[in-house]
């Protein structure tokens, strides 16, 4: 019964063959770990720990975790990631390969050991959510329940190490974000931006607790990347009862998250919070710095920005341009119709 049962519970989101022989290496582990006691008290969580070995490189954590404890494919993985499907999928087969040679031993880590596993766990429950956050309106089966899973986990972990600040710092995030699900679409299914939701309609009591979350967090003084983003959607929730963004502060965040990460979807973020600060021409000026990142190409959210930020400095046929490769690059209907709606306003 409880090989049975964890092996489900691992193949809960439909795991495909590429992940079962790592599924095999953690079986016994795992039932050892459900036999006794554990500090875990999910088994998902629990798997998700183990997956976090320390011996397998950093940067393949959180995918292996996403594939062989969550049934994420290769292709959903790289999105997430914003690398090509072909190198994740070999990225994941390389990490699987080591431990197989290197005999890494995949075990439940006792409770001293869950902070130096901890990052890449809480990439991946992120991961988690933001699929599902990207389908609001709980269109596509594949990502319906994605979204409430991830602040399953997030709550989880938080709950279990209630003393890291980034676990709080991700579930005050999530749900922050989570907060405006109901005013990202309108009353036909439109898609509305976050500057003209109206906020009466974001969940106060959802932000209300993202904001004591986020103030536990700040007062241990180790500020992390989830924390940083978590602060950003909170100076966009005080909208609510300020009635205006401050953009000063926001794009401080982002410079703080752009030196702590170097990611290139921080620069496109804080590129659009310095248009709203000082003008298009410098959030412009941003995006151009990025435009040799190949990864770019590909990335619906920097030729919408590009776009939203051309039209507005005048350049109709640039922006032109720019929006027809962010409406050939949006898969969600709705927000290709806005994007649509946006060219063809164009002045």
């Amino acid at each position: 019964m409880a090989r049975r049962k964890l092996i489900d519970v691992a193949r809960r989101r439909q795991t495909g063959e590429e992940a079962a022989p790592t599924l095999a290496l953690l079986n016994d582990e795992l039932i050892d770990a459900a036999g006794g006691e554990t500090p875990i008290p999910d088994e998902r969580l629990r798997l998700m720990f183990a997956c976090a070995h320390p011996a397998i490189d950093e940067g393949v954590r959180a995918p292996l975790i996403l594939q062989t404890v969550l049934g994420f494919d290769a292709a959903t993985i790289a999105s997430a990631f914003l690398v090509a499907p072909a190198a994740m999928g070999q990225r994941l087969v390389r990490a699987k390969n080591r431990i197989r040679q290197a005999g890494i031993p995949f075990r439940v880590p006792e409770r001293e050991e869950l902070a130096e596993r901890l990052d890449a766990v809480l990439e991946a429950i992120y991961a988690v959510f933001t699929e599902g956050w990207a389908d609001p309106a709980g269109t596509q089966a594949r990502t319906r329940d994605l979204a409430e899973e991830g602040i399953w986990l997030g709550r989880l972990a938080a709950s279990l190490l209630p003393n890291e600040p980034e676990a709080l710092g991700l579930l005050a995030l999530m749900l922050h974000a989570d907060a405006r699900r109901e005013a990202r679409r309108g009353a036909h299914g439109e898609f509305v931006p976050l500057a003209t939701q109206d906020p009466a309609r974001w969940n106060a009591a959802l932000i209300d607790e993202a904001e004591e979350l986020l103030l536990s967090a700040s007062r241990m003084a180790r500020p992390g990347r989830f924390q940083l983003e978590a602060a950003v959607q909170s100076a966009h929730a005080a909208r609510r009862t300020s009635g205006r963004t401050d953009w000063a502060a926001i794009v401080q965040l982002y410079d703080a998250l752009l030196g702590m990460t170097g990611s290139v979807v921080v620069a496109i973020n804080r590129a659009v919070a310095l248009a709203e600060l000082r003008g298009p021409g410098e959030g412009l000026a941003a995006l151009d710095r990025l435009q040799d990142d190949a990864r770019l190409a590909q990335y619906q959210p920097y030729w919408a920005a590009r776009a939203a930020l051309l039209a507005r400095a005048g350049d109709a046929a640039g922006a032109a341009e720019a929006y027809q490769r962010a409406i050939g690059l949006e898969s969600d209907p709705a927000v290709r119709a806005f994007l649509q709606n946006e060219l063809l306003h164009l002045a």
